[in-house]
């Protein structure tokens, strides 16, 4: 599998790429240490320097610091959304192919309701409606990061409860599952502990593309104003500040749209690679 993985330049690039960026935000901070907060008037707007490498925003604010410190919030919002789509897909796709026909039939329905849901307007009524109760049950950054974690997990589970259910009852009539349920092992055993490993790989695929879908739907967010406050910088946010300079000063929104294109981008290479990884097909095509 790792063999199939590493002869995917594109995938290799991309986790190459993707690493990069984890360990710049995370360790970046201990290196540059400009506060993202400081105002300095007579550098506003300035290109790229030694003193700001990415430059500076309209307010003096030095854009490589406040890349850093968003990039932790961005992406930790695309990793943590993906994590709880894939349990909530996990646990419909379980019940539905376990359970009986009508269960089957409900859990389908509610899947098909979702997917027929249009995200990003609903996505912004619950931004709208839920957010500053958020905010005050656990403080502004905490409580916006939640919101838009469990926001956008909850509306992206779809694709993989449909392949969690074709691929368990594709393996609960097979041979070892039917030996295992004659001797009295639990259905819940059955599914946690020998089926579900045996479909981690879609899994994992589906799960890599949920991490540029929430990464997209955070920037989407800041970007329209219903995300993170001001005050946290995360890329969608600087995006949407760069919006009435982009004439005047493009490397503010280059830099920030840059990083999200390159994250969702980078993570869509690693879910092709995966995907020919865990495809036994694959290498007769190759």
């Amino acid at each position: 599998m790792l063999g199939k993985f590493a002869h995917n330049r594109a995938a290799v690039a991309g986790l190459a790429i993707f690493s990069t960026m984890v360990a710049m935000v995370v360790a970046g901070p201990f290196f540059w240490q400009v506060g993202i907060a400081d105002i300095d008037f007579t550098a506003s707007l300035e290109g790229s320097s030694v003193a700001h490498p990415l430059g500076t925003d309209d307010l003096g604010q030095d854009l490589l610091a406040r890349m850093l410190f968003g990039g932790r919030i961005s992406l930790a919002v695309g990793v943590a959304a993906a994590i709880v789509a894939t349990l909530i897909g996990i646990m419909i796709g379980a019940v539905a192919a376990y359970g009986s026909r009508a269960v089957d039939i409900a859990m389908m329905w509610f899947t098909d309701l979702f997917l027929s849901l249009p995200n990003l307007p609903l996505l912004l009524v619950v931004m709208y409606f839920f957010r500053e109760t958020m905010r005050a049950a656990f403080g502004v950054t905490l409580g916006t990061f939640l919101l838009i974690v469990l926001v956008v997990g909850s509306l992206s589970w779809m694709s993989i409860a449909r392949v969690v259910r074709a691929q368990l009852i594709s393996l609960k009539h097979r041979e070892f599952i039917e030996a295992a349920g004659t001797i009295g092992v639990p259905k819940w055993r059955l599914v946690v502990f020998h089926m579900l490993p045996n479909v981690m790989g879609p899994i994992l695929v589906l799960t890599t593309i949920e991490v540029a879908v929430a990464i997209i739907a955070e920037s989407s967010l800041s970007f329209l104003g219903l995300g993170f406050p001001s005050d946290v910088p995360t890329w969608g946010r600087l995006l949407y500040e760069s919006r009435d300079f982009v004439d005047i000063a493009p490397h503010w929104a280059l830099f920030s749209g840059g990083a999200i294109f390159l994250a969702v981008l980078s993570v869509n290479f690693i879910g092709d690679g995966l995907r020919d990884a865990f495809d036994p097909k694959a290498a007769s095509r190759t």
